[in-house]
């Protein structure tokens, strides 16, 4: 009698527009899982990346591309068209996971897409034309991008509840189809080898890309009124060099001035974190998250934080005892804020409780993936 062959399933993570930052990171950790789930059970892996060389790991097919990242057209059109053909020519696969937003139209058993785009919420500013017209027409037009095929997934991966109810009555979805998967922050890697030191003024910091949506206008703004009450013993660091876009040269030209602002640009991790042991507070103004990654890291520290008062901020410091919220559009109350903690007040900061997630929830790639190839 023959032995029976069982042919190994396929999983497929579709990923061709992730290249850099916190969503390259994912991209990473989710390959680096699957990489041990092919040696140990009985799955094929096909990746669709940008560059091989950028999330490297044994047991993994590769197909690379670059070509669909040139031009808005050329992504819709390998989402939609090409991607079809990939999934025929890739042959009986069992699950197909996007990585990034958009649900392509494959033939596949299962589908599933990971959601990190949080601007169909986004609220934006005429003078953002100027600054970032792509971010204006992100925020315009990803509600529909998010919208094609969307019901065609047995599964739709966030990392929040807030933006699970948004997406969910956004788009009319079941909730038992929405997944929270949160991200896992590396606390040993942040802590490691930074010791707090002493410094004369009272610090704060600000890490983010110099992008409109980031909103450092809020942190110069306030610097200003700070200034113009006399108060000098403070320091404000923001990872701004001036020079990067149009919105950078417009923060510089408008704020260069202010003695307190330190714009010190780019900061690889290790440095970034010296900053976070250092600095006495965080400040986030952002208007738009899908989740926060600076505050996971810097409550590690223990310290006090001022963030926007949406509903990323409220659920990525949960847990942290000395937070004070403040609109992201008033300056002055993030100035009064400030002003308090300077002074020594920390009467205003409160502790953020946690409120329970929505099941199903997934605080791992491996519990995430057993609900995805759940029978």
């Amino acid at each position: 009698m023959s032995k029976i062959i069982i042919s190994p399933r396929t999983i497929v993570i579709s990923a061709i527009n992730l290249n850099k930052g916190g969503t390259l990171t994912i991209l990473r950790d989710c390959l680096q899982y699957l990489s041990t789930l092919a040696s140990e059970d009985n799955y094929r892996i096909v990746a669709l990346v940008y560059k091989q060389e950028l999330a490297d790991y044994p047991n993994i097919e590769y197909i690379e591309t670059q070509w669909p990242k040139k031009r808005w057209i050329n992504r819709l059109w390998f989402e939609y068209i090409s991607m079809n053909k990939i999934s025929r020519e890739i042959g009986a696969v069992y699950l197909w996971l996007s990585l990034h937003d958009t649900t392509p139209n494959v033939v596949a058993e299962r589908r599933a897409v990971y959601c990190h785009n949080s601007f169909p919420f986004y609220k934006w500013k005429w003078r953002e034309c100027f600054f970032a017209p792509k971010i204006v027409l992100l925020a315009l037009f990803s509600s529909f991008i998010y919208q094609k095929n969307i019901h065609r997934n047995d599964f739709v991966i966030v990392q929040q509840q807030w933006l699970k109810d948004a997406i969910r009555h956004l788009f009319d979805l079941s909730a038992a189809k929405i997944v929270i998967a949160s991200p896992k922050i590396n606390k040993d890697e942040i802590l490691y080898n930074h010791k707090q030191s002493l410094i004369k003024e009272y610090s704060f910091i600000y890490a983010a890309s110099p992008d409109s949506h980031k909103n450092f206008e809020c942190i110069c703004q306030a610097v200003e009124i700070l200034e113009k009450k006399r108060l000098s013993n403070f320091k404000v660091i923001i990872t701004v060099g001036g020079k990067e876009n149009k919105y950078a040269k417009w923060l510089m030209k408008s704020w260069g001035h202010c003695s307190a602002l330190n714009f010190v640009g780019f900061l690889d991790r290790t440095t970034l974190f010296g900053y976070y042991s250092t600095c006495n507070c965080l400040i986030f103004p952002s208007k738009v998250e899908t989740w926060g990654l600076p505050i996971s890291e810097f409550s590690s520290y223990q310290k006090p934080m001022l963030l926007s008062d949406l509903p990323y901020a409220k659920e990525t410091a949960a847990g942290n005892q000395q937070v004070a919220f403040f609109d992201p559009d008033r300056p002055d109350v993030l100035a009064q804020q400030m002003q308090q903690l300077i002074e020594g007040d920390l009467s205003f900061l409160k502790m953020v409780p946690k409120l329970p997630l929505e099941e199903p929830v997934a605080h791992s790639w491996d519990e995430l993936f057993r609900i995805l190839l759940k029978p």
